[in-house]
């Protein structure tokens, strides 16, 4: 599923289901699954009173290619585990996000929010701005390639790289935990690309446990 310019988020993998929600929440009676007619207040009754222990009980794993800064906001979340493209093994590829006039037009510094954005800027000044960036990291992927091509080490070369390189990563963690990262970087104070990522996350976990995310989707409103 692509995201930004360069991003995108796969699905590698999931294990479990709504139904196994249901059955792991009824192991305490010797209990199973009966069917969504009845189960569904049953699957509410568990949301709803924070009884989530069963929602880890379904789990799901991506792949991701985002940008450098993206990655470590989303690795802030200690409940996934991790594992990075690294660019001490291998050569960064040459992928930059680079923001679109839109974004950056509704980019300026955010008087009300030390670490958010808002509008503010012209068109004119967007297309400058973009201008800038694209500049400074053709001037980086310069500078990284020569490093790389008179010898020195890769894992000193990528010292100038910058938090627009995309990287990749995989990402697996259980269905409650998915859940409460889509809370946080779906919320308007996240920031705009990880929104993204976090809406293409969703999308994929609502295809796979679809009764669940409905409930989830209940509490946004």
């Amino acid at each position: 599923m692509k995201v930004l310019d360069n991003g995108y988020v796969k699905f590698i993998e999931s294990f479990g289901s709504d139904e196994m929600v249901i059955e792991s929440a009824r192991m305490s009676t010797d209990g199973g699954f009966r069917g969504w007619e009845t189960d569904l207040r049953l699957l509410r009754y568990l949301w709803t009173n924070r009884h989530h222990t069963p929602f880890e009980m379904g789990g799901l794993c991506f792949e991701i290619q985002c940008p450098i800064f993206v990655a470590r906001e989303w690795h802030r979340h200690r409940t996934q585990s991790y594992n990075e493209l690294s660019a001490r093994y291998s050569e960064l590829p040459n992928l930059y996000y680079i923001p679109s006039v839109e974004r950056l037009q509704a980019g300026k510094q955010s008087q009300k929010n030390k670490q958010g954005s808002e509008d503010g800027f012209s068109q004119e000044d967007a297309i400058n701005f973009r201008q800038d960036i694209i500049e400074a990291t053709a001037r980086a992927r310069v500078t990284y390639e020569h490093l790389l091509e008179k010898g020195v080490a890769r894992e000193l070369a990528r010292l100038v790289i910058p938090v627009n390189q995309y990287t990749r990563f995989r990402a697996s963690a259980n269905l409650r935990n998915w859940l409460h990262f889509l809370f946080m970087r779906l919320d308007a104070s996240a920031q705009v690309e990880i929104r993204e990522y976090a809406g293409a996350v969703g999308r994929i976990i609502k295809e796979k446990f679809p009764h669940t995310y409905g409930l989830f989707e209940e509490g946004l409103k």
